[in-house]
């Protein structure tokens, strides 16, 4: 099942898409769904960003390749930072690109997990339980602020720097999906979740026993190799197997 959040000229709603229409459901998509029986073309609804998160925490060099490119081993346990849920913006919408105060704004695809209830301390084996489904991220990153300032939650934290989307996808299987990232059509990151030095039960369990994780919480699980610069102008596309294909223009920031 895919959920997704959209607007119209009447609001914003949540709902399911199936083939080409949305079909619109009642509150929020946690727990139980109740369909309020509108149904729409989904060519005349704008897709949003699948859900705000309170927060977004993500996975660092958390694909052996990637984290080789980077200059580093891999780690052995997951390395968590975090993007303000200001960053988040949804399929369609622009990149900003903070030319005043970076040089050099990189992609990163990634496979996102949201979350479907309260939760803390949860053990690999019942992550499921706690996850409403997955959908397409994009870590934009200012790759330049980020080795300057030895951390990074500037070179990360610029808003818009969190596309996520189309839709969460429920039924997805994570541990083995193909993923790539491709800018103005030329596909620059391509691998499999099945590589994935931490799998998503893992990461659910280890950022759980830091922090509670509420419904809609976000969790970015790392890029593979293959991240380089974004110049404005650019179209960057991240497409995940049997989720979809999430896609942002590169603007100047005002």
């Amino acid at each position: 099942m895919r959920i997704a959040r959209f607007s119209t000229d009447e609001g914003m709603s949540f709902g399911v898409v199936e083939e080409n229409t949305v079909a619109a459901i009642a509150a929020h998509p946690f727990g139980e769904l109740t369909f309020t029986g509108q149904r729409l073309p989904l060519a005349d609804v704008r897709l949003l960003a699948p859900i705000l998160p309170s927060k977004v925490i993500a996975i660092g060099k958390n694909y052996a390749d990637h984290a080789r490119e980077m200059g580093g081993e891999p780690p052995a346990e997951p390395v968590l930072f975090s993007k303000p849920s200001t960053a988040v913006i949804g399929p369609g919408e622009a990149i900003a690109y903070p030319q005043k105060l970076s040089d050099r704004v990189d992609h990163e695809g990634e496979l996102a997990v949201v979350i479907g209830r309260m939760c803390r301390e949860v053990p690999a084996a019942r992550a499921a339980e706690v996850i409403l489904g997955y959908t397409c991220a994009n870590d934009v990153t200012a790759r330049d602020l980020q080795k300057k300032d030895g951390q990074w939650t500037r070179a990360k934290g610029f808003d818009t720097f969190c596309p996520i989307g189309p839709w969460i996808e429920t039924e997805a299987d994570p541990s083995d999906l193909a993923i790539t990232c491709a800018v103005n059509g030329e596909v620059r990151q391509d691998a499999r979740t099945s590589l994935l030095l931490h799998d998503i039960p893992s990461l659910v369990e280890y950022v759980s026993q830091v922090m509670t994780l509420l419904p809609g919480d976000v969790i970015l699980t790392g890029t593979p190799a293959g991240v380089s610069p974004l110049e404005i102008g650019d179209e960057v596309a991240v497409t995940i197997e049997n989720i979809g294909t999430l896609t942002n223009r590169v603007v100047a920031r005002d």
